[in-house]
């Protein structure tokens, strides 16, 4: 801070309920990784129920920050962007199951979720009062590219996002993303 060379500044305190937090947070992302895997290294397949949005965007969040060694900001966009789209798949496909894969690519990030459905999603203008139907709006304006592709049995939604960082935090040995205990 200009002006105050020699003084000592005041510490962040980091306090026991956010260290609680992280490590429940560490527990939870953990224990998503044991029961679905690492959708980096193949697609994971999650049951069709609202609380699979919050296993699903814990590992968004271990696999871009932790693994992949990106930025917080770029994890917040493909968290939030993650669970719409797992949103989508869980209110609108009648499917038991839908699958999530993350794919790395020098200066790209590219987020699936695929549904047996083969109805595509549509992106409906969004007015200032409405309290639903923001889900494609938010992917359309916070990643770079987005898109529906047909398979023979259901489609793939999916975004991407550029990203300029290209450190990677390897993986431990027993496979979950470092920094998890």
């Amino acid at each position: 801070m200009a002006g105050l060379e020699g003084v000592e500044q005041p510490r962040q305190r980091v306090g026991a309920a956010a260290l609680r937090t992280s490590a429940l947070e560490d527990e939870r992302a953990l224990a998503a990784f044991e029961s679905f895997g690492n959708p980096a290294e193949a697609e994971v397949c999650l049951p069709s129920r609202p609380e699979s949005a919050g296993a699903a965007r814990r590992l968004t969040q271990c696999v871009v920050v932790r693994q992949w060694g990106l930025s917080t900001q770029i994890a917040e966009h493909a968290v939030l962007l993650v669970s719409e789209l797992v949103g989508n798949a869980v209110r609108h496909t009648g499917a038991r199951v839908f699958g999530l894969r993350m794919l790395r690519r020098r200066g790209w990030i590219r987020i699936e979720v695929r549904d047996p459905s083969r109805g595509l999603p549509c992106l409906l203008p969004v007015r200032e009062l409405d309290v639903s139907g923001r889900g494609l709006f938010l992917v359309d304006k916070l990643s770079d590219r987005w898109g529906a592709d047909l398979l023979p049995r259901g489609k793939t939604t999916w975004f991407e996002m550029r990203v300029s960082d290209y450190t990677e935090a390897p993986l431990r040995r027993d496979g979950a993303p470092r920094g998890l205990q």
